[in-house]
């Protein structure tokens, strides 16, 4: 090893020794000698305080929620960034909002370091280059109308933070979503969203504690910003999108469920909309024809509640 990689991985030892997320704890020293049952409810029981600890964090997260669907409402995208389990993450929660809230594919968009084939191949290497992150960041020819989330348990993974930092600027919003306090991840975003959940059981294996407290806010960050778009009509989702069998049947159970409608009544809609959830209820609890729906959709922006409010019907 030449001296200046044994000086790197020094400096890197030492960053990790400072570390909530990284720290070893004497107390589980023996836990591979205790039974399997006694393991899950240590386990369990660290998964447990992790809900707290999001908690701490509801005003920034809200408040950065609140910037996004801001962004969002005039055209922007929720881009996620990050390595390894983080990376993966977002990934996992921006491959979901097509499917739940009938997104398009460039809406809510995931990236993760070593690209595409790292989501089952470790590509550990690729989180060291902040320079990779910029470049992946103008493959998608970023706007000021972007939001950035850098994703990254430690908060100092140069993926996320030079993705946050070239983000910010190219004037885009930025989060940063990690798991240790005073991070250079939340230093170079304007939102830091600091999840600090404490060691891990087994230490340095951020996919634990870290890697949930991580879902829970990706969770919030893509689903309550959907509601403020108007992507759901109460708590449900309207703006489904029925690909299979099941997405079917639940768009029928939804329409159901928004105008206590019968069966025949609901397949009629569906059937005159097109499949649309939002258009169908809209049809009926308005007592309007598929053609018009449309219409008073696209005059609220796709808003149902606004769009029953402008049909005049009554509590919407």
């Amino acid at each position: 090893m030449s001296s200046l990689d044994h000086d790197h991985e020094t400096r890197l030892r030492a960053e990790l020794d400072g570390l909530t997320t990284e720290a070893f704890r004497p107390e589980l020293a023996d836990v591979d000698r205790l039974d399997t049952l006694s393991i899950a409810r240590i386990m369990n029981g660290e998964d447990a305080t992790v809900p707290a600890a999001v908690a701490a964090q509801l005003p920034r997260i809200a408040a950065a929620i609140d910037a996004t669907a801001v962004r969002m409402s005039r055209g922007g995208r929720l881009i996620y960034a990050g390595a390894g389990t983080a990376g993966r993450l977002g990934v996992l929660d921006a491959s979901e909002c097509p499917p739940t809230f009938n997104t398009g594919p460039d809406q809510v968009i995931g990236l993760i370091a070593g690209g595409p084939r790292a989501m089952t191949v470790s590509a550990e290497g690729a989180e060291d280059s902040e320079r990779l992150a910029a470049a992946d960041l103008d493959a998608l020819r970023l706007t000021p109308a972007d939001t950035v989330v850098g994703i990254s348990a430690s908060g100092r993974t140069p993926y996320a933070v030079g993705a946050v930092a070239h983000a910010r600027r190219r004037g885009a919003l930025t989060i940063g979503l990690s798991c240790n306090a005073g991070s250079a991840l939340a230093a170079a975003a304007e939102h830091g969203i600091e999840v600090v959940v404490g060691p891990e059981l087994l230490t340095g294996s951020t996919r634990l504690k870290a890697g949930t407290a991580q879902k829970l806010v990706l969770n919030m960050l893509s689903t309550i910003t959907m509601i403020r778009l108007g992507k759901t009509y109460g708590n449900l989702m309207v703006d489904v999108r029925a690909s299979n069998d099941k997405l079917r049947a639940r768009s029928r159970r939804i329409v159901a469920l928004a105008t206590g409608a019968g069966e025949r009544t609901v397949e009629e809609a569906l059937t005159a909309t097109g499949g649309e959830v939002k258009n169908a209820i809209l049809a009926i609890l308005a007592k309007v024809d598929a053609p018009t729906a449309a219409r008073l959709l696209a005059d609220a922006d796709g808003r149902l509640r606004t769009a029953l409010q402008t049909a005049g019907v009554p509590d919407a």
